[in-house]
């Protein structure tokens, strides 16, 4: 299967599309004003040490001076070589750092309100199978990972390619999880790009005055390079000349096998419309999801998990009904795979296929399912029907989801999807005139509410008002607020 990437890029954003017969399977988005301080790696120099606390302010050119505490200084400094750092006494941050100090550090957290940044001088570079620890000489393994022979077996080919790479550089390494089925020539690249990388640090570093940035955080676009591409990669389009030859720049220091791909777009329609990739944003942003067949899908987001229900719609064209239910299912099983993809679903995901009586139907269908999400580059696993007929299935969270990070709560309905009715309002506002007029003696009520709400009370819900007016013997007025939605209301005492 071959893949095109697809980069968009403006002052305020970056958008990339990764393409695949001839449909949108992925999307990622960046905004600058939304990219953080995470990962940057600085030249501080120390302000101020403050032993009460165990910790230092470190001006590494920002508005405010970012924070280091003690223990996420690098544990070599502490004067171990790796070996009985739990049993060491721990040492005072005043004995490891002194004012005017220069000190490398690399943001942790970034600064929040009037918080300024958490640093560690522990420098830790990732990359898409490793995470490379240059100040470190030891393998560790993901936790996930939990095989011990294929721990052992990783752990034994990156020590064999990273020597071979360079015997004198550094061997602290953490293998990441999606390293587990990586192929030698990954990690090789891996391992050449993260070298590449701190090299390029360490020399900054030597020639810097403090306080100084000496490495920030790869873009999207740069991370796109680095992580996106495979061998099924065809080419990497993008519209901007300027970033086409920062990337240029990039991919031929870094990643000389890449260069080769990146291509320039110079067509009169902007790429993504050429593609049709903002309308299948805009469908992604939907709960339905309409199939070739004529069935649909219904996407559901929650914070505990993801809920998809797959109805037939239209569909009829099948010999039988069995027939019909088999056919809708096997194509929402691959449309499912791609709408996880597309939209960055990620945690506990429940499956709600249309019954199938047949055994062998749904063994057809769930290994559908498992071979569309083969394509998947995040981790996904499944289970089979559980006895309600669901598949629950489980997709690991990389970053906010598509509806996250281009939406917010709907204002009106608080993100519920639903509002109350012009009829519920009504009787809603009777309530709380009758509660009102047990505590109050005003002369006069007046009704505030949406036009909705007021035709009704006009309406069919009169006889209800006059009763009530009646009942507490105070006139009721009835005023439209056109900036209301029909859930709102307010009772004003005159």
């Amino acid at each position: 299967m071959q893949e095109d990437l697809l980069i968009n890029i403006t002052p305020q954003e970056t958008r990339v599309a990764l393409i695949a017969h001839a449909a949108v399977q992925e999307l990622h988005i960046e905004r600058t004003l939304e990219r953080g301080l995470a990962g940057n790696v600085y030249l501080g120099r120390v302000v101020r040490v403050l032993p009460g606390m165990q910790s230092a302010f470190i001006d590494i050119g920002l508005e405010r001076a970012a924070f280091l505490h003690v223990a996420d200084l690098w544990q070599r400094m502490l004067g171990s070589n790796g070996e009985g750092r739990q049993n060491a006494p721990p040492v005072p941050i005043e004995k490891l750092v002194f004012e005017g100090q220069s000190l490398l550090v690399q943001v942790i957290k970034d600064p929040i309100g009037a918080k300024g940044a958490r640093l560690s001088s522990q420098i830790s570079l990732a990359g898409r199978l490793l995470v490379h620890l240059p100040q470190d000489e030891h393998i560790g393994i993901s936790q996930k990972i939990e095989d011990p022979a294929l721990r052992d077996a990783l752990r034994q080919r990156l020590t064999t390619q990273a020597q071979a790479h360079d015997p004198n550089a550094s061997l602290g390494f953490i293998v990441r999880t999606n390293a587990e089925d990586a192929s030698d020539a990954e990690l090789l690249d891996d391992i050449s790009y993260l070298r590449k990388t701190w090299s390029t640090i360490d020399a900054r570093m030597r020639q810097a005055q403090s306080p100084a940035l000496l490495y920030q955080e790869l873009s999207l676009a740069q991370r796109v390079l680095r992580d996106l591409v495979t061998d099924a990669t065809r080419s990497i389009q993008i519209d901007s000349r300027e970033n086409f030859e920062r990337l240029q720049a990039f991919a031929a220091e870094y990643m000389p096998r890449v260069a080769g791909l990146l291509q320039l777009y110079r067509g009169e329609r902007p790429l993504f419309e050429l593609y049709n990739v903002d309308a299948e944003i805009e469908k992604a942003l939907g709960r339905r999801v309409d199939l070739k067949s004529g069935g649909y899908l219904i996407i559901d987001q929650t914070e505990a998990m993801t809920t998809v229900d797959v109805n037939t719609g239209g569909f009829v064209g099948a010999r039988n009904f069995d027939d019909t239910i088999f056919k809708t299912n096997l194509e929402a099983a691959q449309a499912i795979a791609r709408q996880l993809r597309l939209r960055n679903l990620g945690g506990i995901i429940l499956l709600d296929f249309i019954d199938m009586g047949s055994a062998q139907h749904r063994a057809a269908v769930l290994d559908e399912l498992k071979k569309s999400l083969a394509r998947d580059r995040v981790k996904v696993s499944v289970n089979g029907f559980s006895q309600l007929g669901l598949v629950e299935m489980t997709r690991k969270r990389t970053r906010e989801s598509l509806a996250h990070q281009l939406c917010e709560p709907c204002p009106v309905c608080a993100g519920q999807g639903q509002v109350k009715t012009a009829r519920t309002a009504c009787y809603d506002i009777l309530r709380e005139i009758l509660r009102e007029a047990k505590q109050f003696s005003p002369r006069e009520f007046r009704i505030v509410a949406s036009n909705a709400v007021v035709d009704l009370f006009l309406e069919e819900e009169s006889a209800h008002l006059a009763e009530l007016s009646d009942f507490i013997g105070k006139p009721i007025a009835l005023q439209v607020e056109p900036g209301y939605v029909q859930h709102q209301f307010d009772i004003v005492l005159l």
